[in-house]
């Protein structure tokens, strides 16, 4: 029995942490070590409170069956951490304003598509973060053939980015020209973007360690502070994935904790600590 489990308690056994170990990897491709042990009894307990399920063995029995597949993503949701913040890193978004968005904006001026994505979008600050970087550097980008691609594998913090609405405290991080210019206040405090520039985004859930329904490719992906989360394995296989959409001298922003390991195999060249350009 886990001695970090509380008196009282839902039972949580060895083995009930080796399933969700096991349903994470086959799941979504998330390592669990067992530091995590006493986190992921924190985090599951409140599903099986929410479902009044007794123990883990019976709240894991119940989403590995077809009636339990709802569940199932909620219980993925509940392992996978969402803390972002807009502008995060801010040399990412220079590096978009200063050196990616001038060639793009001359591309989707001749009438071609450009296209960018955020990978793990979480609540929105990075590709909210995005489109203000982009709208900064292309004024006019939503005249043209120019989107983003928002997903996350959680449905509940796509819904919420997809709104749009975040705190005064959670804008902190915005510049006053850019909150003021792309930001509205929608009441008890609260900044909603407002404008052309909520036609850039689109939201979708997506497993980024299940198949893709994405067709053609992009100028620039930001997958960061996700692969943390992974094997060795699974992390090599998402990077190959993610160089092969990319277009030819499009760019890819990992983490500050996270690099390609694989990148002379994915054909991909390192220009900075955290970001990657695609050989042409």
């Amino acid at each position: 029995m886990n001695d970090l489990m509380p008196v009282g308690e839902a039972d949580y056994t060895d083995a009930d942490f080796q399933r969700v170990q096991q349903i994470a990897r086959e799941q979504a491709g998330i390592h669990l070590p067992i530091t995590k042990k006493a986190l992921v009894y924190s985090r599951v307990s409140r599903r099986l409170r929410e479902l009044n399920h007794a123990s883990f063995h019976a709240y894991l029995d119940f989403v590995t069956t077809p009636a339990g597949q709802s569940e199932m993503q909620k219980l993925i949701c509940a392992l996978t951490t969402n803390v972002t913040s807009f502008f995060r890193e801010k040399n990412h978004f220079e590096h978009l304003e200063t050196v990616v968005m001038p060639q793009l904006a001359a591309k989707v001026r001749t009438g071609k598509r450009g296209r960018l994505w955020s990978a793990a979008c979480s609540t929105g600050q990075e590709p909210w973060s995005i489109a203000m970087s982009v709208m900064t550097a292309f004024p006019d980008a939503t005249s043209h053939d120019l989107r983003i691609l928002a997903t996350d594998i959680n449905t509940d913090v796509v819904a919420q980015a997809a709104e749009g609405v975040y705190s005064a405290e959670e804008t902190e991080g915005i510049p006053s020209g850019k909150k003021s210019q792309f930001m509205e206040p929608s009441g008890d405090g609260d900044y909603r973007f407002n404008g052309p520039i909520r036609r850039l985004p689109a939201f979708r859930a997506l497993n980024l360690n299940a198949s893709w329904p994405i067709r053609g490719s992009f100028t620039a992906i930001f997958c960061r502070n996700v692969v943390i989360y992974f094997d060795d394995d699974t992390r090599e296989r998402l990077w190959q994935r993610l160089a092969e959409k990319l277009e030819p001298d499009g760019f890819l922003y990992v983490g500050h904790s996270e690099r390609v390991s694989c990148a002379n195999q994915c054909g991909l060249i390192q220009v900075a600590p955290t970001i990657y350009r695609k050989g042409l």
